[in-house]
């Protein structure tokens, strides 16, 4: 079958407007995709950070958190279902959690696992994108993506803004920055390291930053990173990685 020349110049045009695409919702896919995080699914995820053992089990209509840890009394099992329902137990028997710290103990279990399992969270239900263009770190081409968050569904912190620098060819999430408010606000900037493929699934820890204002805008960070000017905090490493399926 001969195909016209018209037909050949819009096959091209749509080809290259598909693998350059500025659509934020196409680029998380391909994020998510290139990080194996597309078959998380049906799997269960443990790892240890920071002297406590985290486990993940993501179905098709739920997902289930755990953090474990032994303290004087015995073994410390927290669960949170749907990043809503939370749960402790000690030695099997369950312990009585007013609302308050409820919220409080499943908000630090969501955040250690949301960001853990990055980018596969950036198609939540609560989540907003927005394409914010192009940038270069150390000579490397990156999309940004913006990311707020709808206050129905979007836990406490709904009000924090992320940017996500994600590799122009390779979908990696090489790079990211936030602002928060609690605790008297401020904004931080990570880089990905060690990146590791376990079971198919890829993960990566971080170097943590912070600018010398809380009030630096986020899309200056890269610049302010690229010029040594971002003060080191902290590494998020995360240990002893098993993935099974459920």
């Amino acid at each position: 079958m001969r195909i016209a020349p018209l037909a050949i110049l819009i096959l091209f045009i749509v080809g290259c407007n598909n693998s350059n695409s500025t659509d934020p919702n196409v680029i998380v896919d391909r994020a998510i995709k290139a990080h194996g995080l597309d078959g998380l699914v049906g799997k269960s995820v443990e790892f240890d950070f920071r002297n406590r053992h985290y486990k993940t089990e993501r179905y098709s209509d739920k997902f289930v958190y755990y953090r474990s840890w032994e303290d004087s009394l015995g073994l410390v099992i927290d669960k949170l279902v749907n990043s809503s329902e939370f749960s402790r137990k000690l030695n099997d028997s369950t312990v009585e959690v007013n609302a308050e710290w409820s919220q409080r103990y499943g908000n630090s279990v969501n955040s250690v696992l949301y960001f853990f399992q990055l980018p596969f969270g950036l198609n939540d239900p609560a989540v907003n994108k927005t394409y914010i263009g192009e940038s270069s770190i150390n000579q490397e081409p990156y999309q940004i993506v913006k990311v707020t968050f709808q206050q129905e569904n979007g836990g406490e912190d709904f009000q924090d803004e992320y940017f996500y620098w994600i590799h122009k060819e390779k979908y990696t999430v090489d790079f990211l920055a936030y602002n928060y408010i609690t605790d008297g606000g401020g904004v931080r900037f990570r880089q990905a390291i060690n990146r590791r493929g376990v079971n198919g699934l890829i993960f990566q820890d971080y170097v943590n930053y912070k600018p010398l204002s809380k009030d630096t805008p986020l899309d200056s960070l890269d610049n302010l990173f690229e010029n040594g000017e971002l003060k080191k905090l902290s590494l998020i490493l995360s240990e002893n990685i098993e993935v099974s399926n459920l």
